[in-house]
């Protein structure tokens, strides 16, 4: 029996290795397998002919190589076949298909050799990576694979799968679009797919039987067998592949949730299996500590540790070609790893999407000061964090689902609304002392801070407006929906939108749904027709957020110069003016008043300017020739107002 405790210092000792061939590298003559294992005495590869049950057809012995490595090369043609190592460091380890397993078969359990070149669809030679310049220009929307397509009022036919990514023309009961022309008719250039690679507790062999949103990892490397149609095969790359090549010819980008600050089995891991306790952190006693409120954190600034998630971004990125990573508990990551892989995915295209949780889940034995946790962003270099100041200003603190917050009528958070509108930069008109979670901006600039009111964890937006409102009615909970909307993709930085906020999508109340079942996660198209003023309204203000370049700014110093707040102050209500011709705008001057009051208020205004209409009520019309007349106007409850000087 091994006793988990170990004295973290030990592992700076252990020699390291800089080459980029760890894992299996195939040929039609020979594989060649590589493994870091510095602790070892023995290794052995076993062979099989399936990817569970069974007995090894083969077992041969790695030989000691380089810088803690061993190697194995085996001639002939392995294409096909699966495999597992098993190591010896005083005693036998369990098999695993080792951590740099790029294909696994059944539910992860061994690797599978395979020839790359036939993962690639046909014309993923053209596939290209959509460049961008700005990262404000993005427009972000979360989704889970599974949620996007397994709903019977989806109109898709490879439901819960990849290839769901891949059908057009698909429709609801209704007739109204769905799937990717959903996508694309709402206007969102990114989709951030909830965590794609291989993990732990949705049976692959039964996958309608459980449901996961995949914060659990069991190969980092490896794509989710669930949402192939043949888990047991390459189908699990080259229908993923078919995803992100799909996407692109739409026009979107596409981000991976990538959870390297933990896994999901502690001891049983294959980091674990192959060199005991280097990959994660220690408490002082020796056992495993637990930021990541899972069992275990990775120590991401050991070196190899370091190299090992690197190398894995790499993988994704050239492999892939994706478009952008969301780091999940990124507060557990160090500032030092975090920049090295900006560094790295600018090297292979600057434009790759950055961005992450500024937070743990528990307390961490590496020293906050050296953490990538929200207020040391601006110690990292093009990485955005979620702006959950401005999330819990919007509806409400995310873990009471009964506060409310600036849309739902509590009128004491204007300054949190701010705080969100400045996209969590300096801003000298902002009181910092009345922002609930921050008291002073964290972001140096506006693509540091990604601004949304609702994603998979918590309630869903229409769901926390319900429970926290439980007398409102309908109408003005729909209200609600859009005004959330309204401040989340006018404001600076980068917006961020929950798939299914477009249609009022609920869970049934349901606030941890992460294994709840299909009933409770699907996104129900039939929904798109019950609320059609809601997916009118937020497609209208992503074409705005598009067509207006004052709603990107692209700099802090952009902000405190174009950006001015209203200083006649209203109970709940936020407004302000974006000023000469902001960031090249074509309007010289957006005045935008946000009544977050359950009642109509009046908002003075400046008579020389010859201000004209552009939103009111659930209507945005930019090329509307109405005009007002006097030195106020009528603002309606729950709601946002626009008005243009040309």
């Amino acid at each position: 029996m091994r006793d988990w405790k170990f004295n973290s210092a030990d592992f700076n000792s252990y020699p390291t290795y800089s080459g980029n061939d760890l894992g299996v590298t195939w040929s039609k003559e020979q594989t060649q397998i590589r493994v870091w294992a510095p602790t070892a005495i023995q290794i052995e590869l076993l062979i099989y002919r399936q990817g569970s049950g069974g007995s090894a057809i083969r077992i041969d012995q790695f030989e000691k190589a380089e810088n803690g490595t061993w190697i194995i090369r085996i001639n002939g043609n392995l294409d096909g076949y699966f495999y597992t190592i098993r190591v010896n460091d005083g005693i036998w380890l369990n098999e695993t298909p080792g951590p740099e397993a790029r294909a696994v078969g059944i539910n992860g359990n061994r690797g599978l050799v395979f020839d790359p070149a036939a993962t690639n669809p046909e014309g993923w030679e053209t596939d290209q990576r959509i460049e961008s310049v700005n990262a404000s220009d993005s427009i972000i929307y979360e989704l889970h694979v599974r949620d996007f397509s397994i709903s019977p009022s989806s109109g898709m036919k490879n439901k819960g799968k990849f290839l769901a990514f891949t059908e057009t023309g698909t429709r609801s009961p209704e007739g109204l679009k769905t799937g990717i022309d959903h996508l694309v008719e709402l206007g969102i250039t990114h989709v951030h797919l909830l965590p794609v690679y291989d993990f732990a507790t949705v049976d692959e062999q039964s996958p309608d039987k459980s449901y996961n949103w995949g914060y659990d990892p069991q190969n980092f490397n490896a794509p989710e067998g669930s949402y192939s149609t043949n888990p047991n095969t390459i189908s699990r790359i080259l229908e993923l592949k078919m995803l992100v090549q799909s996407l692109h010819r739409a026009g979107i980008c596409v981000v991976l949730d990538v959870v390297y600050n933990h896994t999901y089995y502690t001891r049983r891991s294959p980091f674990n299996q192959t060199v005991p306790g280097y990959y994660y952190r220690q408490k002082p006693n020796g056992t495993f500590s637990n930021a990541s409120g899972c069992g275990n954190e990775i120590a991401t600034e050991r070196t190899m540790v370091r190299k090992y998630i690197l190398d894995s971004l790499t993988y994704w990125a050239t492999e892939f070609h994706v478009d952008g990573f969301r780091f999940d508990l990124m507060g557990i990551y160090d500032l030092e790893t975090m920049n090295l892989i900006r560094t790295r995915m600018d090297a292979i295209s600057p434009s790759i999407l950055l961005y992450g949780e500024g937070w743990a889940a528990d307390k961490s034995p590496l020293d906050e000061k050296w953490r990538a946790v929200k207020k040391n962003v601006s110690h990292l270099f093009r990485i955005a964090v979620f702006n959950d100041d401005f999330r819990d200003g919007i509806k409400g603190n995310s873990f009471n689902g009964h506060s409310r917050g600036f849309v739902s009528g509590q009128t004491i958070q204007e300054e949190n609304i701010k705080f969100g509108i400045a996209g969590a930069c300096f801003h000298p008109q902002i009181v910092y002392g009345y922002v609930e979670r921050s008291k002073s901006p964290w972001a140096s600039e506006p693509w540091q801070c990604i601004n949304y009111d609702s994603c998979h964890d918590n309630h869903t937006l229409y769901d926390k407006l319900k429970l926290c409102c439980p007398d409102i009615t309908e109408e003005k909970l729909i209200r609600m929906v859009m005004m959330s909307g309204a401040l989340v993709l006018t404001s600076q930085g980068i917006p961020f939108i929950f798939a299914g906020n477009e249609m009022a999508r609920t869970k049934q109340g349901d606030s941890n749904s992460y294994k709840s079942p299909d009933s409770i996660n699907k996104i129900d198209w039939t929904r798109k027709s019950v609320y059609p003023q809601i997916f009118s309204y937020y497609q209208s203000l992503i074409s705005l957020r598009k067509e207006h370049p004052a709603f990107r700014l692209k700099s802090a110093y952009q902000i405190r110069n174009h950006l001015v707040f209203s200083s006649d102050y209203q109970p709940g209500v936020a407004s302000y003016t974006l000023i000469n011709h902001a960031n090249g705008d074509d309007w010289q001057t957006i005045l935008l008043v946000f009544n977050g009051n359950p009642n109509e208020i009046t908002f003075k205004l400046n008579e020389q300017v010859p201000w004209r209409i552009v939103a009111r009520d659930a209507v945005i019309n930019p090329e509307s020739t109405e005009f007002v007349s006097g030195p106020e106007i009528k603002v309606s409850g729950i709601s946002m107002l626009m008005l243009v000087e040309d």
